[in-house]
């Protein structure tokens, strides 16, 4: 029986274990081993303050019932001893202020606020929770908060030096939920980003992207996913970056490395 997705259960275990994600391909891109024993309910990632800012200040755009709520559930890691707020949800204000008060940005942002579709594509079924979504311009808006808009990343899937826009594989999202939303409605959507920087003060920008290239990063989810698939069944032995937080914790040394192995 299909689970009917819905805004509590979207994030639970039993949500990932029934549909893939882009960030739960991202996980598996990452690193294999961390990815299956996350859904095996044998590994809980911490990701510290990083989510519950990006979170907050989704919640800002989404409503404000929703970001009151938000700031009531979470207040102990918003605001310190003092009733004043950390650091980090400060700067998320200036952040959220320097979107509101741009027009064309907010223009961006019209729509439907993080609507979950659903869809099967490559053989698995798909869900996407999607930050705005425009159908009357038949547009979609996913809003990303970033170190700068101009810092280079190299980027081993593209064998260049990328923006963080495809250093995040955030053409590789925008691509799938393109086909997600096109498997709702018939109809090709276009999307856009709205980002923001953590400088003092936040630089902006609204993003858009060249339909050429969007073939490249289905092809290579495609290319993926039968492995992924299998592995998230429970067959094969996934592979380990031995980098990350999860390779680190259940590291067993087996012999000695030289050197020049280290980087």
């Amino acid at each position: 029986m299909t689970l009917e997705l819905t805004q509590s259960n979207y994030h639970s275990l039993e949500a990932d274990r029934e549909y893939f994600s882009v960030s739960q391909f991202k996980s598996f891109m990452a690193c294999q081993a961390k990815a299956v024993a996350k859904l095996k309910g044998e590994y809980e990632e911490s990701y510290g303050k990083a989510l519950v800012v990006g979170s907050y200040t989704h919640a800002a755009f989404e409503s404000g019932d929703a970001f009151d709520l938000f700031n009531q559930e979470n207040q102990d890691q918003i605001f310190n001893t003092r009733g004043g707020k950390y650091a980090d949800f400060a700067m998320a204000d200036t952040m959220i202020e320097t979107i509101k008060k741009d027009k064309f940005a907010m223009f961006a942002m019209e729509g439907e606020k993080e609507s979950i579709l659903t869809a099967e594509l490559f053989g698995v079924k798909w869900k996407a929770k999607i930050d705005s979504i425009n159908h009357q311009r038949k547009t979609f808006t996913d809003l990303k908060t970033t170190r700068s808009l101009t810092q280079r990343y190299w980027s081993d899937k593209y064998q260049k030096y990328v923006s963080f826009i495809e250093a995040w594989d955030y053409v590789l999202q925008m691509a799938m939920y393109r086909e997600i939303i096109y498997q709702s409605t018939g109809n090709y959507y276009s999307p856009y980003i709205v980002a923001v920087t953590k400088e003092d003060p936040p630089d902006k920008a609204v993003l858009h992207f060249d339909d050429t290239r969007f073939q490249f990063e289905l092809d290579f989810v495609e290319h993926l996913i039968d492995q992924y698939k299998e592995l998230k069944a429970g067959n094969g032995v996934p592979s380990r970056c031995e980098r990350c937080a999860y390779c680190r914790q259940t590291k067993q040394l087996t012999d000695t490395i030289e050197i020049g192995e280290l980087i």
